[in-house]
């Protein structure tokens, strides 16, 4: 893939975080999300691919636009096939409530490279480079986390843990703080809690627990571009989405999916935050404009790039600062 493609890739999440910023603390989260989706899928059709969605808003008869299968970019048959992953707005619920942690998501990999994750649960664990090869998902959190110390050449209770905040995960908490290890409890969207664990100015060494299969592509596909690890296992709720992962491919419902196996061959990244998070500021509108903070990574050369935008609006040809109509 073409390495300016990563940087054209931003303009994507910038205007899917923009366009559902005007939303933070209104208490409509489907509103939200459906404006950073018109937002995002509105902006592909600039970019120069043949793209496919393989992560998506769910199932054609479920979603109206970047559903699984669609086809987005400008329609040369010139450009590159490319398989794409997206989260229009990661965390919808923090978006609607005003909490931290809700961004705006994409990850390109080359076609086929991508896990047809079903829409059910995945049980994950993710660290960065320091905890590569060190985590192992068939043993308990306390194992882990004593390897991933070690690796780090740390104290047990020097670590942090980011883990969703559902009742599922109760005796998670209690066994982690049993060791020691501190917990920063999410609300909402574990991706941005896996990319934190690539950066040590987040203070966050592991993600851990159950969340969606879909976003554990995502966060597999950024940290793949920097050298972390992650493993997964789905975490099916009924007979009817064993037969859905079935049909997308997965023969074995108790495999173990390495980071390879959710992400793999060539990938990039981008997300931009709507409200602030581990790692970027949410949007701040200035009147006529507003500031973006984003990220953008390739794992071909491990690039890490934060870009801080100022976008006018008036001049602006991908968002004028409207909120939809509802």
């Amino acid at each position: 893939m073409d390495r300016n493609l990563a940087l054209e890739v931003v303009r994507v999440t910038e205007a899917a975080a923009l366009a559902s910023a005007r939303y933070v603390g209104l208490g409509d989260g489907n509103a939200a999300d459906l404006a950073a989706t018109e937002a995002m899928r509105r902006t592909f059709g600039d970019l120069h691919i043949n793209g496919t969605v393989v992560i998506g808003e769910g199932e054609r008869d479920e979603a109206p636009m970047l559903y699984i299968g669609e086809k987005v970019g400008d329609g040369d048959p010139h450009s590159p096939e490319i398989d794409i992953a997206v989260d229009p707005l990661e965390a919808t619920n923090s978006c609607a409530n005003g909490i931290n942690d809700a961004l705006a998501v994409v990850a390109m990999a080359e076609h086929g490279r991508f896990l047809n994750a079903p829409d059910t649960y995945m049980d994950k664990i993710a660290v960065g480079p320091i905890g590569r090869d060190v985590i192992d998902i068939r043993k308990t959190p306390t194992q882990n986390l004593s390897a991933i110390a070690e690796a780090k050449r740390v104290a047990v209770a020097d670590l942090t843990a980011v883990i969703l905040d559902r009742p599922r995960h109760a005796a998670l908490i209690e066994e982690v703080r049993k060791t020691g290890a501190r917990i920063r409890l999410i609300p909402d969207g574990d991706v941005g809690g896996a990319l934190a664990t690539a950066d040590p100015s987040t203070g966050i060494d592991v993600l851990l627990g159950i969340g969606g299969a879909p976003e554990g592509v995502l966060a597999a596909a950024a940290l793949r571009c920097v050298g972390g690890d992650m493993q997964g296992v789905l975490k099916f709720r009924n007979p009817d989405e064993v037969a859905r992962a079935e049909r997308m491919g997965i023969k074995d419902p108790d495999q173990i999916f390495g980071i390879g196996d959710l992400a793999g061959g060539d990938v990039m990244f981008a997300a931009t935050g709507v409200t602030d998070g581990f790692l970027l500021r949410g949007v701040r509108f200035t009147g006529h404009g507003a500031e973006t903070h984003s990220i953008v990574m390739r794992s071909r050369s491990g690039t890490v790039r934060f870009i801080r935008v100022r976008h006018h609006f008036n001049r602006s040809p991908d968002y004028d600062g409207r909120r939809p109509a509802r």
